[in-house]
């Protein structure tokens, strides 16, 4: 068997606000495998400063892997467990290989087009009146659930953001998750979850930097709605650190990418710690483009979770690849009819 990878800019439509700055474009890589006129690609999607492998050394790894490729997925995944994204990238890469077609990773009734993925609807950071109009914008494509990224504008505009949602949209109508990405400091964090609490959410997604356990702790005891681990499982590699992380902290939720976590196997390792200690849990795309969020939205619906998943980020880039996917009503939709335009 040949492996290569391949690096890949993608680039967004307009710049993307997170309480970590400002992304215009987000560097991906491919592995791609060949034999006997068979391919197989998977995607390494790194997120830089946030992910646990944005290390000097990642495209060393890389290559690595193409050189040791024939030790096998198992063997790969082993060895590469400080680098969760390649994990990912290899896990995809050999079911696609696997596959009879490159990109049904995990036939079902989703790549069937006979059912589909109900999803939030993500509203980036930005400016009160671009926010709003994103707001709109989700409420009119049909989306019940909407994510706000909070935490990089003045917070009392955001109270206003909110309160605009409820003054015309009520929990029943609308569920709103809200994403601090940690831009609150453990001292405010309590102050602000009982502000937020007023407009009935959800969850909110790392209110504090993570890192900081005996605060998060105290947090998930005392907060007035639940709270969802995201950041916090980043680099926490040990199936044996991730229970003893769960039984610590204790939050209502945990939100799992695979690119961050160590793929479909790191995910599921997750996912059976959670439901050992009664803690909810979602799965949520990384920025990855339709190749990765193709696989994980098919592993995803084979889950059967039925709360929204934080995917569908494919429409924010101008160079994305075109592909089944499709987003409908506030759903992930898989199209059998559309076809893949790829090109490796």
């Amino acid at each position: 068997m040949k492996a290569s990878y391949k690096k890949y800019i993608l680039d967004f439509k307009r710049p993307s606000g997170t309480s970590r700055g400002v992304m215009t474009e987000k560097e991906t890589w491919f592995l791609i495998l060949e034999e006997n006129g068979r391919k197989g690609i998977g995607e390494c999607g790194i997120l830089r400063t946030l992910s646990a492998d944005d290390r000097p050394d990642y495209e060393e790894k890389l290559q690595w892997v193409c050189d040791n490729i024939d030790l096998g997925k198992e063997k790969l995944w082993e060895s590469l467990l400080e680098f969760p994204s390649i994990q990912f990238g290899v896990e995809m890469a050999f079911q696609s290989f696997e596959s009879e077609n490159p990109f049904v990773l995990f036939p079902s009734e989703f790549t069937k087009g006979e059912k589909n993925i109900p999803i939030n609807g993500l509203v980036w950071m930005g400016e009160p009146a671009f926010m709003k109009a994103q707001i709109e914008e989700k409420l009119a494509q049909g989306f019940d659930c909407i994510k706000l990224k909070i935490g990089a504008i003045d917070f009392n505009k955001e109270l206003e953001l909110l309160r605009f949602i409820r003054r015309n949209y009520d929990a029943k109508t609308i569920e709103i998750r809200v994403d601090a990405n940690g831009g609150f400091t453990s001292k405010e964090a309590l102050i602000k979850l009982n502000q937020l609490s007023e407009f009935e959410l959800h969850s909110i997604e790392q209110p504090i930097q993570k890192n900081q356990t005996d605060s998060m702790s105290e947090l998930c005891k005392s907060t007035p709605f639940p709270i969802a681990l995201d950041e916090e499982l980043i680099g926490v590699f040990n199936y044996s650190e991730k229970e003893e992380l769960l039984q610590k902290i204790k939050p209502q939720y945990i939100i799992l990418k695979p690119s961050l976590v160590g793929g479909f196997r790191g995910s599921s390792e997750w996912i059976a710690l959670a439901e050992k200690y009664n803690i909810g849990w979602w799965i949520t795309s990384a920025l990855e483009s339709n190749i990765g969020l193709n696989a994980i939205a098919q592993w995803t619906f084979l889950q059967n979770n039925l709360m929204p998943q934080g995917l569908g980020t494919g429409g924010l880039y101008t160079n994305n690849f075109d592909c089944p996917l499709e987003v409908k009503n506030g759903e992930l939709i898989y199209n059998p009819d559309l076809d893949w335009k790829v090109s490796f």
